[in-house]
């Protein structure tokens, strides 16, 4: 997916970047280790999916459209049914439309952090930032809280990045992030996973064993870093999946069958429209081989001008990817065990500006929570009349975070310490939605 540079000067770039491989032939706990840098008990059948929408989407013109509204506020798009009575959303969705008995729509969900990195940071943690501590995205969490994970997979794998970070939490729980997407009819290797430049397992058990007597010469001189062991984890795990057959056929999206492929993928001459649907598909193949936390980052809904010529490209991508997310997880038995969560920062205003698009708006946005038994095929909340805020008291990202968490098995509640002693819990404030499971 292409690059997006926000409005108010946060960039999605990669701070990190990992170079051609060195003469040990072994990137991965390098790449590892700079990521992390840069930067439940889940059952064991849990697994979960986060959909993040980079630049704050439009409630208005896609899940929450309000066609009795003046002109300046409702947009040009119309609602059309779901396959769920009651519920409506922007036409330029029908794939989603038919499969809405797999989701529930969130609406009224609400924060006051306009800025795109504060409001990034609450929906992606489920905390309100605070300038003195970096709290830990929900894959960090996941990872932290699995007990006895598989040593040739990592357990929390970015597409192809993530704002979440391991936070407080360390660098041991960072994700590893692709740094590419997927592209239609190609296998796609993520660097250092896959063996390249005619290496065998047996040279890199070779190159392995060789390290291991290097750290075993300094072992005495990092007895007290916790930033060495976290390193220490990486190499290791870097051996097991680069080794692995099983990673490397979990990330073989050329192995799905070309009908599968087909439902991901939106209509457009452009193959770089096809890059969320493959990611996507890319995230179910993770979840299926057992990879426990998966984000796929979706961005470019920074729309302050033109917003319904913007959606009329980006809406038909959104279609058939989440479309074919719901429904391959359905098919494969997999949806009850796969917790999806789909959020940008914030909604956008529902009155329309000069230039015909929308600016920030936290007040009123919505969410889309399914699978890990999550109820489908209902809406929850509501925003007023023009979309400006919730109807009634609405949701909180906080709400959002003790819910998904509670999907997922872990108790938000539970108590974490710092590297200092300080005792924070994994969500500070919000309680259970339950009517998202009942």
């Amino acid at each position: 997916m292409s690059k997006h540079t926000y409005c108010d000067g946060y960039s999605r770039r990669d701070v990190l970047r990992v170079g051609a491989l060195g003469a040990a032939g072994l990137s991965l706990p390098s790449f590892l280790r700079l990521q992390a840098a840069g930067a439940v008990e889940a059952t064991k059948t849990k697994s979960a999916i986060f959909v993040n929408l980079g630049g704050g989407p439009t409630h208005m013109d896609t899940f929450d459209l309000k066609p009795d509204a003046p002109e300046e506020y409702r947009g040009e798009f119309k609602p059309i049914k779901t396959n769920v009575d009651g519920m409506e959303i922007c036409e330029l969705l029908p794939k989603l439309a038919q499969c809405a008995d797999k989701f529930t729509l969130m609406r009224g969900v609400s924060h006051s952090l306009a800025a795109h990195e504060l409001g990034t940071k609450y929906m992606n943690t489920g905390n309100r930032p605070l300038p003195s501590l970096t709290f830990p995205g929900y894959g960090a969490v996941v990872s932290k809280e699995t007990k006895n994970p598989p040593k040739d997979l990592p357990m929390f794998v970015a597409i192809p990045k993530t704002p979440q970070t391991a936070g407080f939490l360390g660098i041991e729980h960072a994700p590893l992030s692709t740094n590419a997407t997927p592209e239609f009819g190609r296998p796609f290797e993520v660097r250092g996973i896959a063996l390249g430049r005619g290496l065998t397992v047996k040279d890199v058990d070779r190159r392995s064993n060789l390290l291991n007597d290097l750290d075993n010469a300094f072992a005495g001189f990092e007895s007290d870093s916790e930033l060495l062991t976290g390193l220490d984890r990486f190499s290791d795990q870097a051996h097991e999946i680069v080794t692995s057959a099983r990673a490397r056929e979990a990330f073989n999206v050329s192995k799905e069958s070309p009908e599968v492929a087909a439902r991901f993928k939106a209509e457009s001459s452009n193959p770089r429209d096809g890059q969320f649907g493959m990611s996507c598909l890319l995230a179910a193949r993770l979840v299926g081989a057992g990879v426990r936390f998966v984000t796929v980052n979706f961005g470019g809904w920074d729309m302050h001008q033109n917003v319904a010529q913007a959606l009329k490209g980006r809406l038909p991508q959104l279609d058939a990817g989440l479309a074919g997310l719901f429904t391959t997880l359905a098919e494969r038995g997999q949806l009850e065990s796969t917790a999806v969560f789909v959020t940008g920062e914030f909604g956008r205003t529902p009155k329309i500006n000069a230039r015909a698009g929308r600016d920030h708006w936290p007040r009123a946005m919505f969410v889309l929570l399914g699978g890990g038994g999550i109820k489908g095929g209902q809406v929850l909340g509501a925003s007023d009349d023009k979309g400006q805020g919730p109807a009634n008291e609405g949701y909180t990202p906080d709400d959002i975070a003790a819910s998904f968490y509670h999907a997922l098995g872990i108790d938000s509640s539970k108590e974490y310490h710092t590297n200092i002693g300080r005792p924070i819990t994994i969500v500070r404030n919000g309680c259970v939605i339950k009517e998202l499971f009942t």
